[in-house]
């Protein structure tokens, strides 16, 4: 299994729009960034995600679980890109913030302060149990 971090901005994707998705999920689609398109291509059943609203909060505020890997993304005409099927497993009880992430010198190394515009993006095990931590799953 693998770590990752999905981002969207609340107004376009909300976490509460993926609890309503309930147990079929939602396609992680319109992704068009090449490195975050590679990501979702790695990315198999049972990985596990933070869902990060960007822009609007700026935190982590939930898990997700991949349960269908990389198919067409259907919101692409070119069909180029690639989307995955996502599921909601919990909200965080305290919605882990960037700026308590950049304060942490333990995982401030992630891509999420490094390449702030990726949109998907790996997290290994060590920074997901201190995040996770943080949430006080």
């Amino acid at each position: 299994m693998k770590y990752w971090l999905l981002k969207s901005e609340p107004d376009v994707w909300s976490i509460e729009q993926q609890i309503k998705a309930g147990l079929k999920g939602a396609a992680w689609d319109g992704v068009r960034n090449y490195q975050a398109a590679n990501n979702l291509r790695k990315m198999r059943s049972g990985d596990l995600c933070f869902f990060y609203h960007s822009n609007i909060g700026k935190e982590i505020v939930g898990i997700v679980k991949v349960i269908k890997s990389a198919f067409i993304d259907k919101t692409d005409k070119k069909k180029r890109f690639v989307a995955v099927q996502v599921r909601f497993v919990r909200k965080l009880e305290k919605p882990v913030s960037l700026e308590k992430i950049k304060k942490n010198k333990k995982i401030n190394h992630l891509p999420l302060i490094k390449q702030s515009r990726l949109s998907v993006m790996p997290i290994d095990f060590k920074s997901w149990k201190i995040i996770y931590n943080m949430g006080k799953i």
